[in-house]
């Protein structure tokens, strides 16, 4: 699931609850397959007190979900182990993430290299801004490994849109590896991938799947075969919260949304007018959004929100050089994405309409970044 609002705060209440500890202490986050439903249930409440056919998650399927994983935290708690060690490792990834924005051959900026591409012209294109590297961040007791978590910036997608419920090549990948190592649980995690797709290297193909699949799966192997093992000696959680404005030119405004509301026949429209009154009730009251940061003094895991873009997460690792820092993305989601202010001068299409911030994020998320690592000033080199 993609959680939005009060889902993500619902998540967290329950399995705090499970664990006896406070919700901030629960990081959630989603992996992003876009067959996945989207879990924002004030919006789904707005469809249905006006009576739409349009809908965007189950409310009660949503709550059983919920209290399953609950459930499941319970009973494993008695079979908690005792971290003693880190483990650091990464791995170039190759040819699987690609930059949505390119040139053309006559240097026009487009950003429609979408997760499945068939333009020749967008495939010839170079990757552009991605992050290549996988990070490995693993848990262990003693010489013991308990638990690997890999982490990598792109959009998890090989095809899709058929209703079919996957984890897609990051999920075959993961399975694959905890096959390998059965007595270490594996974990995958989407980095800042809103700007980064497969597009270059996949046409939708159906056998590319596996080929997408092969090569982050061999990125795990060589990132865990370069890990290296130090003592765990400091541990801390942070969380800095941001203030993000909600979006504000014409259609999302609330009388516009409303409006959309009221007069959109297609049901996704309605669906996506129903999350943006969500997001801007809670950004309107003042709501902000927490940016967790667990912090081992050599490494550091940090949650960021929604789609953010992949510059937030290069940022993030230009704060801290000296450190290890792993990036997930998709936190909470009722941003959708949050570009820096070059794509928005620069026309991103993909920001018409999945995008609920307001220009001028980049500068307060890049400042909330920067506390929540304890960094010095953001680097002004940064992409």
């Amino acid at each position: 699931m993609r959680d939005w609002n009060d889902a993500l705060e619902r998540w967290q209440r329950v399995l705090a609850d499970a664990a006896s500890t406070t919700a901030e202490r629960v990081l959630v986050c989603t992996v992003h397959q876009h067959d996945a439903p989207v879990a924002d249930l004030e919006a789904e409440r707005i469809l249905r007190a006006r009576g739409l056919s349009a809908t965007v998650c189950d409310l009660e399927f949503h709550e059983v979900a919920v209290q399953r994983v609950a459930q499941a935290l319970r009973k494993a708690l008695p079979q908690a182990r005792s971290i003693t060690h880190l483990g650091l490792g990464k791995a170039r990834v190759e040819r699987i993430a690609s930059n949505r924005r390119y040139l053309t051959p006559d240097g026009a900026v487009r950003f429609d290299r979408t997760s499945s591409t068939r333009d020749v012209v967008a495939r010839a294109a170079p990757e552009g801004l991605i992050d290549p590297w996988l990070r490995t961040l693993s848990f262990w007791e003693g010489d013991t490994p308990v638990v690997a978590v890999s982490a990598y910036a792109v959009h998890p997608m090989s095809y899709y849109g058929q209703g079919e419920v996957s984890a897609d090549f990051p999920g075959l990948a993961r399975r694959r590896r905890q096959q390998e190592t059965p007595q270490v649980k594996q974990v995958y995690v989407t980095g800042a991938a809103g700007n980064l797709t497969a597009g270059k290297y996949n046409d939708g193909a159906v056998t590319n799947r596996a080929a997408l699949a092969d090569r982050l799966h061999r990125a795990m192997v060589e990132a865990w075969d370069a890990t290296r093992r130090v003592p765990l000696t400091q541990l801390e959680l942070r969380v800095e919260p941001v203030h993000l404005e909600p979006r504000d030119d014409p259609g999302f405004r609330v009388t516009g949304l409303e409006q959309t509301l009221a007069e959109a026949e297609k049901p996704f429209a309605q669906c996506l007018a129903a999350m943006g009154l969500s997001w801007r009730q809670r950004a309107d009251a003042g709501q902000r959004i927490d940016l967790p940061c667990l912090d081992f003094g050599v490494a550091q895991w940090l949650v960021l929100p929604g789609e953010s873009y992949v510059e937030f997460q290069l940022a993030a690792q230009a704060m801290r050089p000296e450190s290890f820092v792993l990036v997930a993305a998709y936190g909470e989601g009722a941003t959708g994405y949050i570009p820096t202010d070059r794509h928005i001068a620069e026309g991103d299409g993909n920001l018409s309409d999945w995008c609920w911030v307001a220009p001028g994020s980049e500068a307060r998320l890049l400042e909330g970044i920067r506390r929540v690592l304890q960094a010095g000033e953001v680097p002004r080199d940064r992409p």
